[in-house]
């Protein structure tokens, strides 16, 4: 049983992590003590980081190394936010000293490094999950209402995500394969986790395609360097199927991050917040609405986790559920490196 609170005030939280880059050390704080838990710890390399998280919240506890912040902080949730290739090991690592812990996304690389983390916060009986805020954004919200509450395109068959274009990759941690897993461990998390609240069904099988090679030389990460374009083709228990493919080699985009194709219609995603174009057929007769998404409420994901270990409500985002996108593009990986289509296991 994981360890509850009385009240969200009781949990104690930190960041490890403080990066310039999108402030998102700071974002995380400001949301968790918005859902009402208290921020005592950071932990950055940087000194001049560090300094700036002193000013933010003045008093907070800081520290240099996850190491330190296990030792010296009574800090009872601990929020990840490094490169990808460091959520498990730091994960297992603050699992296993009893703390709860919060990835960014992605989880983790690789099925096994999940595997690894979920063990690690059962044998310790603490709770993990991944920041999925997205989960909340008006994409998938307003798919699962048109989808299912609504059944507006009769029964889903398939789900196309794309996104991307023709452009060079920056030399940040991102572009590098070793460090980020692939092109697709960033957005192509977000849009698989989409694609998989509308899809109630197994995943049976993953095949993946990629094209290597053409950016490599003009960044620094060379051999190293994501691929130019990636495809994970998925088939479900229930016959439906998804592609997801990120490309920086695309000279000619598609319209749409995200298109839902039913019996009766599709529906087409411009973007994750705002527009979308709902296509039916009624009595042989096509017709095209224009609408707007549902609001974008990401706060919710921090509300869940105080709500979760204050005992009023179930864990939303949990590390089964976080598993699944991550077990695509892992087999998605294997399966352009073979050539062969691989099985799924426990998704």
């Amino acid at each position: 049983m994981v360890q509850q609170f009385k009240e969200a005030k009781e949990i104690r939280v930190g960041v490890v992590g403080y990066g310039g880059a999108f402030n998102m050390g700071k974002h995380h704080l400001k949301e968790m003590e918005a859902a009402g838990m208290t921020p005592v710890a950071v932990t950055e390399m940087d000194p001049e980081r560090l300094a700036v998280a002193t000013k933010d919240y003045p008093g907070i506890g800081t520290f240099d190394s996850i190491d330190a912040m296990l030792a010296e902080s009574d800090v009872n949730l601990i929020t990840l936010i490094t490169p990808h290739n460091t959520h498990a090991p730091l994960g297992v690592q603050a699992l296993e000293a009893g703390r709860h812990v919060v990835c960014e996304k992605p989880l983790a690389i690789t099925t096994a490094e999940c595997d690894a983390m979920i063990a690690a916060a059962e044998k310790s009986g603490v709770m993990l999950s991944t920041y999925h805020n997205r989960h909340w954004d008006g994409l998938p919200r307003t798919a699962v209402d048109l989808v299912k509450e609504q059944g507006a395109i009769g029964d889903v068959y398939k789900i196309d995500c794309r996104m991307g274009s023709r452009h060079l990759p920056g030399d940040w941690w991102r572009s590098s394969k070793t460090i980020s897993g692939g092109v697709m461990y960033d957005w192509g998390v977000h849009l698989l986790e989409y694609a998989l609240q509308v899809i109630d069904s197994e995943i049976t099988e993953v095949s993946g395609y990629a094209k290597k090679g053409f950016w490599a030389p003009q960044i620094k990460w060379a051999e190293d360097s994501n691929e130019d374009e990636a495809r994970a083709v998925v088939r479900f228990a229930n016959g439906v199927w998804l592609t997801l493919t990120i490309s920086t080699l695309d000279s000619d985009p598609k319209q749409g991050i995200v298109e839902i194709s039913g019996t009766e219609g599709s529906i087409v995603f411009g973007d994750p917040h705002n527009d979308y174009r709902l296509i039916q057929w009624k009595d042989g007769n096509r017709t095209t609405t224009e609408g707007k998404q549902l609001e974008t409420v990401g706060h919710r994901y921090y509300e869940n986790v105080a709500a979760y270990l204050t005992g009023k409500a179930d864990l939303i985002i949990t590390p089964e559920w976080s598993r699944r996108p991550i077990h695509i593009l892992d087999l998605a990986d294997q399966s352009a490196a073979t050539g062969k289509a691989l099985s799924a296991k426990y998704a």
